[in-house]
């Protein structure tokens, strides 16, 4: 499984925010279509029928500011001896017919993304629901490379453009 931006990409499927586990819920991408998933969830929808996704509320500082906080949530965690579950976000998907809002642990170190990082991440959203195949190469991209692991910060943001379009 890797990281890149929003996304927790498996072999199998495409998580926006981390992959749900358990009864933590989730919003997970396939080639058919969305799916949101959990204990308080379990719609889906296939491509057609998806006008939006949006992510909301998401932790978004400069690299300076995201290493600070990094730090300082480890010796709060050190001085405390208290872990503490990753942030969330918010991840709104939006049909024809209605919309559903589902809370999503951010799968980023911490929570907190570069505004480049999550700028293009919201890029692949829209770009998504415009051009479903945009999905085939997140997945493909998953079966060749997801177990390798999160890939560096230089090559995330390559592989963001490249699906945005950008």
């Amino acid at each position: 499984m890797a990281m890149v931006g929003l996304f927790w990409i498996t072999e199998d499927c495409v998580y926006v925010g981390a992959e749900a586990v358990g009864a933590a819920s989730g919003v997970r991408l396939t080639e058919a279509g969305v799916e949101t998933v959990g204990l308080d969830h379990g719609s889906s929808w296939g491509w057609e029928k998806v006008r939006r996704i949006e992510a909301a509320d998401v932790a978004v500082r400069s690299a300076a500011r995201r290493l600070a906080s990094l730090a300082l949530d480890s010796v709060v965690v050190l001085v405390s001896g208290d872990g503490v579950l990753p942030p969330a976000f918010t991840v709104r998907v939006e049909t024809a017919d209605a919309a559903e809002e589902v809370s999503v642990f951010s799968p980023a170190v911490g929570g907190i993304y570069t505004p480049l990082e999550y700028d293009l991440s919201r890029a692949v959203l829209e770009r998504l629901t415009d051009d479903v195949s945009r999905v085939g190469e997140l997945l493909a991209w998953g079966r060749a490379h997801a177990a390798d692991g999160t890939p560096r910060r230089e090559e995330r943001e390559e592989l963001l453009r490249e699906w945005a379009g950008a």
